[in-house]
């Protein structure tokens, strides 16, 4: 997308600063300032970008020249935007709700063209062509305001998700209508050219969408280097982009399509996705944000009053078709009116696809060899641009504003199992730890903010000492790996003579609510899939312990098995399991199948309706335990068999329990797996409360003994 075209406007100077260094410097700056400043004024700061690369620009101050840096991260920037978009999209959400995005895509198309061809027509009296070019560059929207978005949090409400979807549907159709159109200019719309633009357009689709997952699960189960793999999705990413731009489409498409296709594959509280988020946000993002601010010539305005009506014309019948569009689909959808605000917010704004049809209008002549777009078209587009992207952040930040008061307004339907839950992470191998850490992290609540506790058990004996070096050297590659994902992460390295006791007693100290820990990747049928430190510390503690075996990386994962014992809802820590295997389920954006009694299922679905209604699950009756072998056998190796146990003498406990080791052992070795012993009868607080009373009770004891001896 050749971005180039403002030479013919005025003729400029050559540009103060032309030091390489000098130019990153003061890029660096304006990201850095724009914040600051623009906190101040109360104005989002994708305004103050944008103005800053007014005043620094050609037609501002002169102190930076668009050259191909600006041009280069600023298409890098661009696809990043749509890029994010398509990774943070609430996939599950938008495919119950296909039938909204596309109402809504439809409606943001078509109004804006309809009222800005007739505008064009009857108001500025431009031909048929140009009116018709007018009007796909205000029908389609670029998601300029959408860091806004992100940084509210606010990536999963239906506004938002329906918002990016109708954005894309929106510019598709803008651009495959601006393809009409040059190929009716250039007499080449014959069915020949459209049975060939369809056709490569749904071989470049299917061919992304069956040939990168593919190649993705095949990457990420060999490499764990986090370089290899960020350089991995951005390749992935840009090959997308230039195919898009080889079947007619422009790069933006092919950036979101390809979001779009590894958002299940990067999980959102990863860390790959928090380098990505942070990469695209500090510096490429701003860089097309600034370049955006270069391309606008501000004394246009002075220049003559047919580029301001022009302007006029064509930004306010625009805004008013998205305006339309929006509210109509809210009120279609009984969303509320801060819904409808959103989305017109997100798709109000005009960058790059009123860029890229512009450049193609330069290129088009009518049958006298007029241009399409002649300078005052072209300076009144620049002008569009400006004020559509400055209403665009202003209504998006006022509605992301409202959106999260009107959430906090309604209050949150409390659950049995809801605490201020601490998971304490064990850990032993350098290769292991880090998937442990990530399974925890996805099962934590993001809101509450509460760090993780990893443990290190040292062994009092001769190699103590090389041992407590190996361990925190673990636990630093621990924090390391999870501030990555901005998780906090308390650690401890235990002496101990016993595993078991040494992780009852960092439990209590650390006041954890319940446990992860690893077991043994190789299952024999001896019984042996665990040690007897595991027997012990389930046997010893009442809260909740989950044992997991993960033979590949968890993005990779497609499926969740959870099969649960009859009785399970009767036992004091059913709703905290089931709360954190719907959290793991949807950051992982994968199928869950619970198999369960009917009795049980019915707790279970509503549960995972009421309070989870984005994961995906279906639900199996399992009559008997005795079921749980053939259900091993079915798992594949990209699929995750959960198995809800109980301890024995509890009310779900059953005989047929005492030989899921042997069962998983023939059935299910070498496969994904995480056995769960849920909470029982004073459970994590009641044994705190009691770690507490004897520490009460002990100083009390001391305290006497102290008096006795006084006297």
């Amino acid at each position: 997308m050749e971005i180039l075209f403002l030479a013919p406007m005025t003729s400029v100077s050559e540009a103060l600063i032309q030091e390489p260094t000098l130019i990153f410097f003061v890029v660096l700056l304006i990201v850095l300032l724009s914040p600051i400043v623009m906190g101040r004024l109360r104005i989002p700061h994708i305004i103050g970008l944008v103005l800053a690369g007014v005043a620094v620009g050609p037609y501002g101050l002169n102190l930076l020249e668009r050259d191909n840096s600006f041009e280069l991260f600023g298409r890098v920037g661009l696809y990043y935007i749509m890029f994010l978009a398509a990774l943070e999209l609430d996939l599950s959400g938008m495919m119950r709700n296909w039938r909204r995005v596309a109402m809504f895509g439809t409606l943001a198309f078509a109004l804006p063209l309809i009222l800005v061809y007739i505008g064009a027509r009857q108001l500025l009296g431009y031909t048929e062509g140009v009116s018709v070019l007018l009007g796909c560059m205000m029908s389609s929207s670029t998601l300029i305001a959408y860091p806004i978005v992100s940084r509210y949090g606010l990536q999963k409400k239906p506004s938002v998700y329906m918002s990016v979807g109708a954005t894309l549907f929106s510019l598709t159709l803008s651009l495959v209508g601006l393809a009409w159109l040059v190929a009716a200019v250039q007499g080449g719309g014959t069915l020949t050219f459209w049975l060939q633009f369809w056709g490569q357009f749904a071989l470049f689709c299917i061919g992304c969408m069956i040939v990168i997952p593919r190649l993705t699960r095949y990457f990420l189960r060999r490499y764990s280097d986090a370089v290899m793999q960020f350089i991995f999705v951005l390749s992935i990413m840009f090959l997308c982009a230039a195919l898009s731009e080889v079947i007619g489409l422009e790069g933006i498409f092919g950036a979101f399509l390809s979001g779009l296709i590894l958002n299940r594959y990067i999980p959102h509280v990863s860390p790959l996705m928090n380098r990505l988020e942070f990469t695209g946000n500090a510096i490429f993002i701003p860089y097309f944000l600034i370049g955006v601010g270069m391309l606008i010539n501000v004394r246009l305005v002075f220049q003559g009053e047919n580029v301001l009506w022009t302007t006029a014309v064509i930004a306010l019948l625009g805004t008013l078709g998205k305006a339309a569009a929006s509210y109509l689909t809210a009120l279609a959808c009984k969303l509320p009116r801060s819904s409808g605000t959103m989305m017109l917010g997100l798709t109000t704004a005009h960058a790059a696809g009123a860029i890229a049809m512009a450049m193609v209008g330069l290129r088009l002549t009518d049958a006298k060899g007029v241009a399409f777009v002649d300078d005052d078209i072209l300076n009144s587009v620049v002008l569009m641009i400006l004020l559509t992207c400055i209403v665009s952040t202003l209504i998006t930040d006022h509605s992301a504003q409202e959106i999260v008061l009107r959430d906090q307004e309604i209050p949150e339907e409390t659950v049995p199992g809801d605490d201020d839950e601490k998971i304490l992470v064990p850990v032993k191998y350098p290769d292991y730890a880090n998937r442990l850490i990530l399974f925890a992290t996805m099962m934590r609540d993001p809101h509450k903010h509460q760090a993780l506790a990893a443990l290190s058990i040292v062994y009092d004996d001769e190699q103590l000492e090389s041992n407590t070096h190996k361990s925190r050297q673990l636990l630093e590659q621990v924090v390391k790996y999870a501030s990555a994902s901005e998780v906090k992460v308390e650690t401890q390295i235990r002496v101990a003579a016993n595993i078991a006791n040494g992780i009852k007693h960092a439990f209590k100290e650390f006041r954890a609510t319940e446990i992860l820990i690893g077991m043994h990747m190789h299952m024999d049928r001896s019984h042996r899939m665990w040690g007897e430190f595991h027997q012990s510390l389930f046997n010893g503690l009442n809260s909740q312990i989950m044992m997991a075996k993960l033979s590949t990386p968890l993005s990779t994962l497609r499926h969740i098995t959870v099969v649960v014992p009859s009785r399970a809802q009767f036992e004091a820590g059913f709703y905290r399991w089931l709360e954190r295997l719907c959290r793991l389920s949807g950051n992982l954006n994968c199928h869950t199948t619970f198999h369960a009694r009917q009795d049980t299922m019915q707790l279970i679905e509503t549960f995972v309706k009421n309070r989870h209604p984005s994961v995906r699950a279906t639900y199996s009756e399992m009559e008997h335990w005795n079921a749980l072998p053939q259900l091993a056998g079915s798992v594949a190796e990209d699929q995750l068999l959960v198995v809800v146990t109980a301890r024995k003498g509890t009310v779900s406990y059953k005989n047929a329990q005492e030989r899921l080791l042997a069962e998983l052992g023939v059935n299910h070795n070498g496969r994904n797996l995480l056995i769960i012993f849920p909470d029982q009868h004073g459970g994590a607080m009641e044994e705190m409360t009691f770690a507490q009373s004897q520490h009460t009770e002990e100083v009390s004891l001391y305290e006497q003994v102290r008096k006795i001896f006084r006297k």
